[in-house]
C-alpha cells in the first residue's frame, strides 16, 4: 500500500470484466484456499464459487491491491472474507486482518461470516464498532486478535488510544468502498491507512464505483487487480422493477395498505428518505396493527441490533428505514422493497433494490413516484440501462 498525494488515476491498471453466475464451473478447492478455511467454508453452506468469488478470491491470496465490483447479492462478503482468511498466519497471534464497514449492522454481518468461516483454525476475531462499550472493545484488542472488523470512527479512536495495532497488517478490506470513500468517511479512511504499513494490501469492494472513487483509488493503491462492471451492467438479474405514479404524497400511505391488502410477502422493506416521515408512516402503521418496526441512525445499537433479528425471523413483516439499511444487508425471506421516495443518488438505487432478489433468488422493487420524480426516474433507467414499468395488476402474482 503506497498512500501517493495527489496522483491522478491511471486507466491502465490490470482489470477483469465479470458476470454473475459462475460459468467456468470451478470450485472452491481450485481457488487458493488454506485447507482449514476451505472446511469452514462448506461447513457454512458454500457450495460453488460464484463469479465474483472466482476473480477475487486468487488475487487477494496473492497479496496485491484489489478493486471489486459485481452487483449486489452475488457474494462480496464472501470472497473478501474467504481470501483475506486464507492469507492469516494462526500461529502468529498479530492482528493481521482490518474490515472496515459503514454501519453497525453490516459490520456485525460480516462478523458472523469471519466466525463461521474459521471455525476449523485458531483464528480470532472481534467486532469493534461505534454505539459498544469502549473499554470492552480495549480489552478485546488487547489480546491482538487476527481479524479486528470496525467501523471508521472507532477504529481511529482505538488507534489513537494505542490499542488497536496495525504493525502487523497483511490486509485492509473496505466493504461498500464507494460509501467508504465519500465525503462522510474519506478523512477517517485516509487517516487509518496512514497508520498501516506501506506493505499492506488493500482491498475494496462495493456494488457501485463511480468514476469519482476509482480517480481516489491511485491515492493509496498500488496498481491494483481491478474487477469492474460498467454501470449500465449493473441491472440485477432476478429482480422485478416497477413503479406507481402517485399522484399527491399523502396518498403513498395508502398504496402501501393496498399492497400490503393485495400480496403476500414474508418481509418488506419500505426506503424512505426523511426520518420524519419515517416516523409518521410508523405510527400510522402500528395505529392499523401491521408488524412494523423502523431503524433509523439515531437509534442506539442494541436496538437496531434487536429489530433486526425480530425482522429476519419474521416477527416483523415491515421494516422502514433511511439508506442505512441500503447496503450488504442480507435477508433471506426478503422478496419486496418499496421505495417510498426515490434515493437522493442514482447510485443508492442499485443498493436498494438489491436487498431483494439476493443469490439468485427473485426479487421486486416498486417505486412510489409523483409527477415530478418521472423525469428522474427515467434518468436512473437510462444510467443503468433497465426498464421499470408501470406496476400491472397482477402484482399479486409476481411477490412472493
Amino acid at each position: 500500500m503506497n498512500f501517493k498525494e495527489g496522483q491522478k488515476y491511471r486507466g491502465d491498471l490490470k482489470t477483469s470484466e465479470q458476470s454473475n453466475h459462475n460459468m467456468s464451473g470451478e470450485s472452491f478447492d481450485t481457488l487458493g484456499i488454506h485447507a482449514n478455511i476451505l472446511r469452514g467454508v462448506y461447513g457454512y453452506g458454500f457450495e460453488k464459487p460464484s463469479q465474483i468469488q472466482v476473480k477475487a478470491i486468487p488475487e487477494i491470496i496473492k497479496g496485491g491491491d484489489v478493486v471489486a465490483q459485481a452487483q449486489s447479492g452475488t457474494g462480496k462478503t464472501g470472497a473478501f472474507t474467504i481470501g483475506s482468511l486464507s492469507r492469516i498466519d494462526d500461529t502468529s497471534q498479530t492482528t493481521q486482518v482490518l474490515i472496515l464497514t459503514p454501519t453497525r449492522e453490516l459490520s456485525e454481518q460480516v462478523y458472523t461470516v469471519v466466525k463461521e468461516i474459521t471455525g476449523y483454525t485458531k483464528i480470532t476475531c472481534v467486532q469493534c464498532v461505534g454505539g459498544t462499550n469502549v473499554s470492552l472493545c480495549s480489552e478485546d484488542l488487547s489480546r491482538l486478535p487476527h481479524v479486528v472488523i470496525a467501523t471508521p470512527g472507532r477504529a481511529i479512536d482505538m488507534i489513537h488510544r494505542g490499542k488497536l495495532a496495525t504493525e502487523f497488517l497483511k490486509t485492509v478490506v473496505m466493504d461498500e468502498a464507494d460509501e467508504m470513500l465519500s465525503q462522510g468517511f474519506l478523512e477517517s479512511v485516509q487517516t487509518i491507512l496512514k497508520s498501516v504499513p506501506k506493505t499492506s494490501q488493500i482491498c475494496l469492494f462495493s456494488a457501485t464505483l463511480p468514476e469519482e472513487v476509482l480517480c481516489l483509488t491511485s491515492h493509496f493503491m498500488n496498481d491494483p487487480s481491478q474487477i469492474l462492471v460498467k454501470h449500465e451492467e449493473l441491472t440485477l438479474e432476478g429482480i422485478q422493477q416497477y413503479f406507481v405514479n402517485v399522484k399527491r404524497s399523502e396518498w403513498k400511505y395508502d398504496v402501501i395498505v393496498d399492497l400490503y391488502d393485495t400480496i403476500s410477502v414474508n418481509q418488506c422493506i419500505v426506503y424512505i428518505n426523511n426520518k420524519q416521515r419515517i416516523l409518521e408512516m410508523y405510527h400510522r402503521l402500528c395505529d392499523n396493527n401491521f408488524p412494523v418496526e423502523y431503524i433509523t441512525g439515531d437509534r442506539i445499537g442494541a436496538e437496531r441490533k434487536e429489530i433486526m433479528e425480530q425482522f429476519r425471523s419474521g416477527q416483523i413483516r415491515i421494516l422502514l428505514s433511511t439508506d442505512l439499511l441500503a447496503r450488504g444487508i442480507d435477508i433471506q425471506q426478503l422478496s419486496l422493497v418499496i421505495n417510498y421516495d426515490l434515493p437522493r443518488e442514482k447510485e443508492t438505487y442499485i443498493h436498494r433494490i438489491g436487498r431483494s432478489g439476493r443469490y439468485g433468488r427473485k426479487g421486486v422493487a416498486i417505486n412510489l413516484v409523483g409527477d415530478r420524480d418521472l423525469e428522474y426516474l427515467k434518468h436512473i433507467e437510462t444510467y443503468y440501462d433497465t426498464k421499470i414499468e408501470e406496476m400491472p395488476a397482477n402484482i399479486a402474482d409476481l411477490v412472493g
